[in-house]
């Protein structure tokens, strides 16, 4: 029997919104569980929490992350960083007055901006953008969403770009039809998985509230469930694509997402410099926690 360190944390959640379910399990050392008995939790969580990440300090500042669906090993998961994150700082005194902590994860080493006494919120560098040159029809995402061809918007390009996760980035016209899509979850996954994409994230740049940029949905089926409510990954996809077609000036953003029209999560990104003065997109947000107690694996 193996008893650990267990809390499940709801990433992006607002005053209106659930935000997006995360479990976590700080770790005494990288040799304290093995990836089957990673898989296993995440599986037998899988309808309670969309990840797991398993975290365990490497030095003062910095930690590492690895993160599992109940399907799969997890390149790198947005919600669960902001809520593991958030807390571990947040609870850290050592740590809360930081303005810096490094994350290491399979998708190399990133920066964690603490903004927590200012905004109560965290920000995550995302992962260096990877931009696939292969198009995906219209015609075939929409058939695989369960959408018109005409829903659409023709404004924008379709593409696939990877922070963190393949994602493909698909523009619809407007707020009322992004709210309509209701895709079938195996019909979706069986597309991504021959296109190669592990996401797929809808936009439209009609909001419910004017003082918001964009709202996004995300679909994950390759990880075992349909939507991702609230996402950093998805949304640092989205933010590169801005980027990389001038749709954006690198100045905040807010982010309604899910398919709720009042009861949306929000997302903050921004963009900075890295090490190396490249320009990166960071997502950001806050957290709460809704259970805090042990997982015995037995």
């Amino acid at each position: 029997m193996k008893e650990f360190v267990f809390k499940k944390i709801d990433a992006f959640a607002t005053t209106k919104s659930d935000g997006n379910p995360a479990g976590y399990t700080h770790l005494y050392s990288r040799e304290s569980i093995d990836e089957n008995e990673m898989l296993r939790i995440a599986r037998e969580l899988k309808g309670f929490v969309s990840e797991v990440g398993y975290i365990y300090k490497e030095n003062e500042t910095t930690y590492r992350l690895k993160y599992y669906s109940s399907e799969r090993e997890v390149e790198f998961c947005g919600h669960a960083t902001i809520a593991i994150m958030y807390d571990i700082i947040k609870n850290t005194p050592s740590l809360i007055r930081k303005p810096e902590v490094n994350i290491i994860t399979n998708k190399g080493q990133l920066i964690v901006e603490n903004h927590i006494l200012s905004e109560d919120a965290v920000y995550i560098m995302a992962p260096k953008p990877e931009f696939r040159k292969t198009k995906i029809r219209k015609e075939e995402i929409a058939s695989a969403l369960k959408i018109d061809v005409d829903a659409i918007d023709g404004k924008y390009n379709i593409s696939v770009v990877n922070a963190g996760l393949e994602t493909s980035i698909v523009p619809i016209n407007m707020l009322d039809t992004i709210l309509d899509v209701n895709p079938d979850l195996n019909t979706l996954k069986d597309f991504c998985v021959e296109k190669g994409v592990d996401t797929i994230e809808v936009f439209c740049d009609e909001t419910y509230e004017k003082k918001n940029n964009f709202r996004t949905r995300v679909f994950a089926p390759t990880f075992g469930y349909l939507e991702d409510p609230a996402t950093g990954s998805g949304n640092s996809a989205f933010g590169y694509y801005l980027l990389n077609n001038g749709l954006w000036n690198g100045e905040p953003l807010t982010i309604e997402q899910n398919g709720l029209k009042d009861r949306y999560n929000i997302v903050h990104l921004k963009t900075g410099l890295d090490n190396e003065k490249n320009t990166r997109v960071l997502f950001g947000g806050g957290a709460i926690t809704r259970i805090d107690g042990k997982y015995i694996l037995t």
